[in-house]
């Protein structure tokens, strides 16, 4: 991972916050950002909407899967930020059931392909998604 990698994300230990539970089975896309955002953070947001957009509009339409970019400059975007222990760009897809949230943290693959291989981000994240979705 290149030194612009490692300086776009980092990990602190925070008080955790209540959270709003779907009722139902939900896949979420959070694309957490501050309002400075290197090239690379700006292709990780960008990428994962399109992917999100593009490839499961159906689901997106029925609620089934949910695309949120969280400014964590913010209040309300620190709240959620703080739940998952982040402090700098991070990408986490999750899978909600029964009123239990599996996180996964793409991260690190994030930073590491989506400007310098695009294509792979975009299958990876893609197929990610629909693992989660069955």
């Amino acid at each position: 991972m290149s030194l612009l990698g490692l300086i776009c994300f980092t990990s602190v230990n925070a008080q955790t916050k209540k959270v709003v539970k779907p009722t139902k089975a939900t896949v979420e896309v959070l694309y957490f950002h501050s309002k400075q955002r290197c090239p690379t953070c700006i292709a990780v947001g960008t990428y994962s909407k399109e992917v999100v957009d593009k490839d499961f509009a159906a689901q997106v339409k029925s609620g089934a899967v949910k695309f949120k970019e969280i400014d964590i400059s913010t209040p309300q975007g620190e709240k959620l930020a703080d739940r998952y222990h982040v402090t700098w760009s991070s990408l986490y897809v999750n899978r909600w059931q029964n009123g239990k949230e599996g996180r996964n943290d793409m991260t690190n693959f994030g930073f590491e392909n989506a400007r310098t291989n695009t294509l792979a981000f975009k299958s990876g994240l893609k197929n990610k998604i629909s693992k989660l979705l069955k």
